[in-house]
């Protein structure tokens, strides 16, 4: 039969009850069964009333990146999995003294306990797996196109000289691009170059006070447009 409805207090009663002795739905990893119950309930269970799903919640959340490539059916729905018979508990506040009472007549408990410390052995190894996984992806360096405008004090102004001021700047983070000279009137051209910098390394404010302090050549500088890599 499956879970009929995990939205409402007895689906999750339900949901909590399947997994007292379960780290995952189905088997002893994470799959599109939990990917699909996951994604049906609307928020984290209360850590109170359902101590056990909100656990399975939290622990399946840390998997969301990988939901895609986790193995199942994605075509399934969270009804297709969840117990035989659906055995709802009207009241959810009375669930803990019916799990006691179960408890006091289970002449099997010392083997469900191997059962869940061997669950949490693997569901363990597997966090710190992912965790080393995830850890050991390279990190993706934040990079920008800028054009900058260099603008000269007259038409006298060396350009030539000027440009090489600019390019003589080096920095870790930094790289010089193609350039051109546009007229903006009487005479006057300003330097148009473009440039490409590590976000968290180069900053455009301090790059651009550096290149005003030629101030043999430099009038003022703007950036003229940018862009995300």
């Amino acid at each position: 039969m499956g879970f009929t409805d995990l939205l409402s207090d007895a689906g999750l009663t339900v949901l909590n009850s399947w997994l007292t002795t379960r780290s995952y739905i189905t088997s002893y990893s994470p799959s599109q069964a939990d990917v699909a119950c996951y994604k049906a309930i609307s928020s984290a269970p209360d850590e109170n009333k359902y101590p056990h799903a909100a656990r399975w919640y939290k622990h399946i959340a840390s998997f969301e990146d990988e939901f895609a490539t986790l193995p199942g059916d994605a075509s399934k729905a969270y009804t297709t999995y969840g117990p035989e018979v659906a055995e709802v508990t009207v009241n959810p506040a009375k669930a803990p003294a019916a799990a006691e009472e179960e408890d006091d007549v289970d002449l099997f408990g010392s083997d469900d306990e191997e059962e869940d410390a061997e669950a949490v052995r693997i569901r363990e190894e597997r966090l710190a797996a992912y965790k080393a996984k995830k850890e050991a992806k390279p990190k993706t360096i934040a990079k920008s196109v800028v054009t900058m405008d260099v603008k000269p004090w007259d038409d006298e102004t060396d350009m030539v000289a000027l440009e090489a001021a600019v390019r003589g700047i080096e920095k870790d983070g930094l790289v010089w691009g193609a350039s051109k000279l546009v007229p903006v009137g009487f005479g006057i051209k300003k330097l148009q170059i473009n440039l490409v910098v590590e976000d968290e390394k180069i900053s455009l404010s301090d790059l651009q006070e550096e290149i005003e302090g030629f101030e043999d050549y430099v009038q003022s500088s703007d950036i003229a447009a940018m862009q995300k890599l």
